[in-house]
Order: C-alpha cells, then sequence, then structure tokens
C-alpha cells in the first residue's frame, strides 16, 4: 500500500484490510504542541498496532470512566507515535468505495478513535471504507492558550479530513462520496465542520448522533475558563509554561476549573452549565456559533441524518447513581441552575410525566435542554435554508440497571458499528439483540452510499424514525416540547 507519504503496511482479516496509527499530522510536541497541525513527516508506515492516543484527563465521573474507559496507547513505532493519527478498514484497496469518517465523543476532552467498539471491520464488510481518528482534546485541543491558535482540535480534524481527500483513494474509497460522523463532542465537531469555511469541499454527508449546532464558546466564555485555569496553575498559559507542567497536574488543575466555572456566575451572569471545554467562536478558525450559520444557509450542500436517544441522560443519572439521592429539593436546585426560564417548565413537565420521578423529571429536562431541543432547532434550520434532514430517535432499552438507564446517551454507538460482541459498554447495555444493529447499520451504510436512510425526510411533517429492532416512523412527535421550549435558549 502506497500513499503519498510512504508505504503503509497494515493486516487482513476476514475480506477485510485494516491499517491502524496511520499519522495524518506531526506529533504535537515541543513548539508544535498548541500550534496548527503540520504534515506529517514523509516515510513508510508499519500500520499493523494501534497508534498512540491522545493525552487527556480522567472522566469526572469514575463511573462512566469505568462503563467507558479510554485506552491508552504509545504506539509502537517511531512513526505512528504522533496522537494524529488515523484507522482505516477497507474491503478492497482497488474502485472507488464510499467512505465513512467517524470523530468520537468524549466532551472535548476524552475519547479515541482506537476505542475497539469504532473497529470498522463490519461496516467494511459492506462495501464501505471506515476511517476513525483522534484530535486533540481538552487544554491541548481547545482551551485558549496565549498567542496560540485557537480551536486546535477542529484543525485537527480538518487536517485528517484533508489526509483522507489526498490518500484514500490508495485504500479502495471515493474521496467525493466522503461521510463525516460523530457521536456526542464528535457530532457537536460534525455541524461544527458543516459551517466552517475552512472544512468547505472535504465532505459530502453528515451524521449527527446526539449533538448539533450550539454547543461553543464565545469568546468571553473562552478567556473565563483560561483565567479560571490559570488561577488554578498559578502562571499564565502559554505554551512555555504549560511546558513545565506535568500532565497530571494540568488535568487535575483543569477538573477543578471546570468544576468552578459550572458552580459560580461568569460572563453571562450565571454558571456555565454547558461543556466547560468546547470550540470558540474566534472570527477566524470559527467565524460563527454553528446553529448561527447553518440559520443562513452555510453547509446547505450537505446530506444530513441526525437524532438523539429517547433518554439521554439516563447515563448521567442512573448509571452513576444519581437517581438514587436526587430527591425534590436536589431536583429544583438542579434545574435552578439551569436558570429561570427552564425552572419554568418543570411543572410542564411535571404534568406531562405525572408519575415520574424527580431523577425521571431531571433526566427529561435536562436531556431535551442538552440534546433534543438544540437537534430540533438545527434541523429547523436546515429545512428553512431549503435543505432536507433525515432524523432519528433510538429507543431501544437495556434491562441494565433495573430499567432505569432508558435509551440513553452512547448507548447506540456499537449498534452503529456492529460491534455487539466487543466488551467497551457491554455493562450498559447487557445481552443487546442483534437485531437492532442489523437495523441501524442497513440505515446508516444506505445514507452513507446515497444520501438516504431509508425513510422519508423530516420535512412537514415532523417525520421521525424510531429505531428498535425495526424502524417505526411516526410524526410529529416532538411538537409538545418544542412548544414549550418556545423561545427560550437551551445551551445559550
Amino acid at each position: 500500500m502506497t500513499t503519498h507519504q510512504g508505504a503503509i503496511r497494515g493486516r487482513e482479516r476476514a475480506g477485510v484490510a485494516s491499517f491502524r496509527g496511520i499519522p495524518y499530522a506531526a506529533a504535537p510536541e515541543g513548539a508544535l504542541r498548541f500550534a496548527a497541525p503540520q504534515p506529517a513527516p514523509l516515510g513508510d508506515v508499519d500500520a499493523r498496532e494501534w497508534g498512540a492516543t491522545v493525552s487527556t484527563p480522567p472522566q469526572r465521573s469514575p463511573e462512566i470512566d469505568r462503563l467507558l474507559p479510554d485506552p491508552v496507547r504509545q504506539g509502537s513505532s517511531a512513526l505512528n507515535s504522533s496522537p494524529l493519527n488515523l484507522n482505516v478498514w477497507t474491503p478492497s484497496t482497488t474502485g472507488a468505495l464510499p467512505v465513512l469518517v467517524w470523530i468520537h465523543g468524549g466532551g472535548f476532552v476524552t475519547g479515541a478513535g482506537s476505542v475497539t467498539a469504532y473497529d470498522g471491520s463490519a461496516l467494511a464488510q459492506r462495501d464501505i471504507v471506515v476511517v476513525t481518528i483522534n484530535y486533540r482534546l481538552a487544554v491541548e485541543g481547545f482551551v485558549e492558550v496565549e498567542g496560540c491558535v485557537s480551536n486546535r482540535g477542529l484543525l485537527d480534524q480538518i487536517a485528517a479530513l484533508r489526509w483522507v481527500q489526498e490518500n484514500i483513494a490508495a485504500f479502495g474509497g471515493d474521496p467525493t462520496a466522503v461521510t463525516v460522523a460523530g457521536e456526542s463532542a464528535g457530532a457537536m465537531s460534525v455541524v461544527t465542520l458543516m459551517s466552517m469555511p475552512l472544512a468547505r469541499g472535504l465532505f459530502a454527508r453528515a451524521i449527527a448522533q446526539s449533538g448539533a449546532g450550539h454547543h461553543v464558546h464565545t469568546p468571553d466564555e473562552a478567556a473565563y475558563i483560561s483565567a479560571q485555569l490559570s488561577a488554578e496553575l498559578g502562571i499564565p498559559l502559554t505554551n512555555e509554561s504549560l511546558s513545565q507542567i506535568p500532565d497530571d497536574r494540568l488535568y487535575a488543575a483543569l477538573n477543578a476549573a471546570l468544576t468552578t466555572v459550572s458552580s459560580v456566575p461568569g460572563p453571562g451572569g450565571r454558571p456555565l452549565r454547558r461543556l466547560g471545554v468546547q470550540p470558540v467562536v474566534d472570527g477566524d478558525v470559527l467565524p460563527m456559533r454553528p446553529i448561527d450559520a447553518v440559520r443562513v444557509g452555510v453547509g446547505s450542500e450537505v446530506d444530513l441524518l441526525t437524532g438523539t436517544n429517547a433518554d439521554e441522560y439516563g447515563l448521567f443519572v442512573a448509571a452513576t447513581g444519581l437517581d438514587e439521592r436526587l430527591d425534590e429539593a436536589m431536583l429544583a436546585g438542579m434545574v435552578s441552575r439551569l436558570g429561570s426560564d427552564v425552572e419554568a417548565l418543570l411543572p410542564a413537565y411535571r404534568t406531562r410525566f405525572p408519575h415520574a420521578s424527580p431523577a425521571e423529571l431531571f433526566k427529561q429536562l435536562q436531556g431535551d435542554w442538552f440534546f433534543v431541543i438544540p437537534m430540533l432547532r438545527l434541523v429547523t434550520a436546515r429545512e428553512a435554508a431549503g435543505r432536507r434532514t433525515f432524523v432519528y430517535e433510538f429507543v431501544w432499552t437495556p434491562e441494565t440497571f433495573g430499567g432505569r438507564l432508558g435509551a440513553c446517551h452512547t448507548l447506540e454507538v456499537p449498534f452503529v458499528f456492529d460491534t455487539l460482541g466487543d466488551p467497551w459498554g457491554r455493562e450498559l447495555r447487557g445481552d443487546a439483540p442483534q437485531a437492532v444493529a442489523d437495523t441501524m447499520v442497513e440505515a446508516w451504510v444506505s445514507f452513507v452510499r446515497t444520501g438516504h436512510p431509508g425513510w422519508d425526510a423530516h420535512g412537514s411533517a415532523s417525520t421521525v424514525a424510531r429505531i428498535d429492532e425495526r424502524i417505526t416512523t411516526v410524526t410529529d412527535p416532538h411538537r409538545w416540547r418544542l412548544d414549550r421550549w418556545q423561545g427560550l435558549a437551551p445551551v445559550g
């Protein structure tokens, strides 16, 4: 296998060739740590083993860290020791097959493209070339550092997509038929890329799972977070000063700073209840808030499939044990921190869910605030710009955690990759039916190939495909949510 950067050696198994740890950019070390990604060194790559993972802080929830662990890898050779690497699975190195590029989630602070549940073999067996990527996270990827370019993690994603454009034909992929997909922060990245001039022309289709176009910081918010981190560390945030800080101290300080900004009033007069680390509208790399760009037609040339899970916040409520201690007083306090306008919705949710516990009410309201309403507003913005969008809701519910988990955040990912046999996330899903994976894979592969997943676009009927062991389409299932949230501003 020969690419623009050199010969690449992979592995073949069951009719699928895999290539792991291919560097798409130089290692972000020394002077490059907070710089825009630079070209990968030329040379042959032994891509039979995983490459290095990026450095990340520990999850602030030890329960989620245990349930959805990030791999820690060092790389097996000099050329795949750069954490800015990607992995490719292909059924054939000849021809021109459609390409799926996966951007992992993790709140812009954790995650890796080499999570084993993202193995692309099953999708490649359906004649899709699959690429999964790493990108810089946390301080290195998204925190504002004095004198350094903003949104380095987004620039990494763009560099990976450019690598795909230049090299994927050597792996049997069609660079004109690229779908970029992601879940959670990966989905937010997907929609953000749709809005960015630097990413234009790098992909034709997009899949955004549980993430939309609202999750960005203003410059003031980004500066506030940097100031909090600087105060925790007792140093200015510069490339030179940060190079003297060990990773464990840096990430402990980051977690402390994020705890502060989520509990102390910030630039807007109330705590930042969004993600503490996320892209910033810097006016250059990211010119506009993605949802605002979509409203004026930016990215309308890209086909979009998007949706959410029916019980997104089950991961953060049931899986963490929060539901066992969340009472009425705690519910009132947690909702009030979202703002008085959101707090005023609580009676309506009590009416809608009359038998719900405080934990269930919080799960529904917080999930709508963070995931569902932003997704619906993205769809509305796309349709106002004259572009169709396909919408789904993942509803399969496991029996784990006494059934309290619901169709929670991240649950759908191994179904998309048809990796139910992988241990990652198994404690969440338990014994999951293969029929759900078969249903999702068929729809996702159809969209990657044709731009159509097999059901009607959202459109005037507000069609949503509910995904379980089979797909059932429903009409306008979220109308009551849209009516209640009219005029309110979830996640800013």
